[in-house]
């Protein structure tokens, strides 16, 4: 059975560190993250972004503590044209951030 999107929003919201960062990573207000917890849902777009989010964490949270995989998501990968791994996923490429946590996790060179 698929989890339902408010749950997604708050398991997220927990893993990032907060309703306010989670809004930070997807580009939206806090209240807006607020609303979708309490009774309005995010639009296709938001929801993806919130998904992609997810299973990039999930992939990171195998290999890194949280905060260090938290970094890896803000900070600015050579693997991904020096874009930080946020930005690609706004734009919902979660395949190519992917890829670089791949090349991270072989130690390729960009």
């Amino acid at each position: 059975m698929p989890v339902p999107v408010r749950e997604k929003v708050r398991a997220v919201s927990r893993d990032v560190g907060g309703q306010a960062r989670l809004a930070r990573l997807i580009g939206v207000s806090p209240s807006r993250v607020s609303r979708w917890l309490d009774d309005e849902e995010p639009d296709s777009e938001n929801r993806r972004k919130v998904e992609g989010i997810e299973f990039v964490l999930s992939r990171l949270l195998g290999n890194w503590e949280r905060e260090t995989a938290l970094k890896w998501l803000e900070g600015f990968n050579a693997h991904l044209g020096n874009r930080r791994p946020v930005d690609v996923l706004a734009y919902g490429r979660v395949a190519e951030v992917i890829q670089a946590i791949e090349a991270d996790e072989t130690g390729a060179y960009a």
